[in-house]
């Protein structure tokens, strides 16, 4: 079974390393990357990921943060070929509602210039550590501010709560349960619109899979193995 690892908002994929190295070659992971420079928002990144992922077998996908619709529609319009999904804290649609109404503020937001410890108390939390930090400020450093502000503006409208609904794959949810980004009705919503699926919570900030990679692994290794048995 291939997983396809779709990142957060970075895009970068080099924070799934400690998640990498729990799961071992169990797998054969495929990591998707987002070009760093360009602006892109949900659609021109969904035809992107849909190019990488392999023709000719079958594939769990996981949908990181940003990353959940993406992995969303690619479920939904590649179903021949995506047999399970997994959404780790993320979202079918805007998770903060309140902030749509300032969208065109966004554009002009220095995402890339945030400071390093209020990424830290939002990501992080309590759970962060030094090397946790030097990954997350490694990571946001490879990507431009018009990338992030196009990602930004993309996650303020995106909905794909239909798409969701329409999928007859098994869902697992890794729920944060420290997450001071994506509130818990975000999985609330993903559960109540598809009955396929599971939400296992772990105790970890936002960077779930960063903070708690061994507890997370096993979490998709159980979902994984569930999913090639036809359970």
């Amino acid at each position: 079974m291939n997983l396809v690892l779709l990142p957060g908002m970075d895009g970068t994929g080099v924070l799934f390393g400690p998640l990498l190295e729990s799961l071992g070659s169990q797998f054969k992971a495929r990591v998707v990357r987002y070009p760093s420079a360009e602006p892109k928002g949900y659609a021109e990144l969904t035809a992107l990921a849909r190019a990488e992922l392999p023709s000719a077998s079958p594939v769990v996908l996981l949908g990181e943060s940003f990353s959940g619709p993406i992995a969303i529609s690619l479920a939904a319009s590649c179903s021949s070929r995506v047999k399970g999904l997994i959404l780790c804290c993320s979202f079918a649609r805007n998770p903060r509602p309140f902030f749509s109404r300032f969208r065109f503020l966004a554009g002009a937001m220095p995402v890339a210039g945030m400071p390093k410890a209020l990424l830290s108390y939002l990501l992080l939390g309590r759970f962060a550590t030094r090397a946790l930090r030097a990954d997350l400020s490694d990571a946001v450093a490879q990507v431009s501010a018009s990338a992030f502000r196009a990602r930004l503006k993309s996650v303020l409208s995106v909905n794909v709560t239909k798409e969701l609904s329409e999928l007859s794959i098994p869902i697992l949810y890794l729920q944060a349960s420290c997450d001071r980004v994506v509130p818990p009705c975000a999985a609330e919503v993903v559960s109540r619109l598809n009955p396929h699926t599971r939400v296992v919570h772990l105790e970890a900030p936002h960077l779930l899979l960063q903070v708690a990679p061994v507890e997370a692994a096993r979490a998709i290794r159980t979902f994984v193995a569930e999913v090639e048995s036809g359970v």
